[in-house]
């Protein structure tokens, strides 16, 4: 029950900032252009910072397990590459594949991955920083691929490598993450002079995820997100359900326990994350798509995660 409480803890408030961002647009105290410039202003600005504050400052070389980082490189490339080629294989629409093979591989891990560990272990975060570190460049990355090539298929525009190479090296997220690892190395927050800027940059970091569930709210789509509500529930139980399903079995016949396997079972069964909406808004994919499973994981997510707990408690793997 207590851990079924803490996924409820917390899920649900993420869940209701969306809803109140839904409900101030329809009472008018949100509107169109409010969700548009919110949008720009969360993809190029607040979760770019966001990032660079969160990597930036794990001092995860300490604690550096190679075994455990290349299984989270190659369980999140793995998953990528298998689901973004059923996507091509299953779905007639193409204009959703970008979206879906996103929605259905990046979870929230950063944002919900050290509170779940930090909770159940008492304070300790464990080998969290260290998934995070592993994994967040390459949701990044194929996120920007995946929605480059889809976008310029939608759009009729020759494909070219060239292009979907300049959106990948210019994404704002990207570019947080390649200043954040070496940033940390030098552990820069302990230079002298540097506290006003960490803060700084941490004020305008902590306003990235209410801000963009509000914008997720106020610009969702909910009469195009339910006339697609069977790929929406699809990508949701992909993310929360076939990926722990495959990954985690592997990693205990691996060896795995405690707060290393916690640390991949989180990073494998989080919701997909409300950043999704708005790659997909701003790179030109299907958005409505992205909201409706961003918004559905994150209702399914506190039962899902609290069963797999449950059952990785009951045998005594954490």
């Amino acid at each position: 029950m207590n851990d079924f409480i803490f996924s409820l803890n917390a899920t649900v408030p993420v869940f209701l900032v969306i809803v109140l961002g839904f409900v101030l647009r329809k009472i008018g105290l949100l509107n169109e252009e409010f969700a548009r410039v919110g949008d720009r202003l969360t993809f190029r600005v607040t979760l770019p910072v966001l990032l660079f504050t969160q990597l930036s400052t794990v001092d995860w070389s300490e604690s550096f397990d190679l075994k455990f980082f290349l299984f989270c490189v190659i369980a999140t490339c793995v998953s990528f590459a298998v689901i973004y080629g059923l996507s091509w294989a299953f779905l007639r629409d193409r204009s959703m594949i970008g979206t879906y093979a996103m929605v259905s591989f990046r979870g929230s891990a950063a944002v919900l991955g050290i509170a779940f560990v930090s909770n159940i272990y008492n304070g300790s975060v464990g080998f969290a920083p260290l998934m995070i570190v592993a994994v967040v460049p390459f949701y990044n990355f194929f996120s920007v691929l995946a929605l480059a090539i889809s976008a310029k298929k939608e759009d009729n525009v020759r494909f070219s490598a060239k292009t979907v190479a300049f959106e990948v090296v210019t994404n704002p997220l990207i570019l947080a993450v390649l200043l954040a690892i070496p940033a940390a190395q030098l552990h820069w927050t302990d230079w002298r002079g540097m506290t006003i800027p960490y803060k700084f940059l941490t004020s305008v970091g902590n306003m990235a995820t209410p801000l963009a569930l509000l914008v997720l709210g106020a610009g969702f789509e909910h009469r195009e997100a339910v006339s697609k509500m069977r790929t929406v529930l699809s990508a949701a139980l992909t993310k929360l359900v076939l990926l722990p399903a495959v990954f985690v079995p592997i990693a205990v016949w691996l060896g795995f326990r405690n707060e290393q396997l916690l640390a991949i079972a989180v990073m494998l069964a989080s919701p997909t994350t409300v950043a999704c909406y708005i790659m997909a808004k701003n790179m030109k994919n299907d958005a409505a798509l992205a909201s409706g499973t961003v918004l559905v994981a994150t209702v399914l997510s506190p039962l899902t995660i609290t069963a797999m707990v449950f059952i990785l408690r009951t045998f005594g793997y954490i």
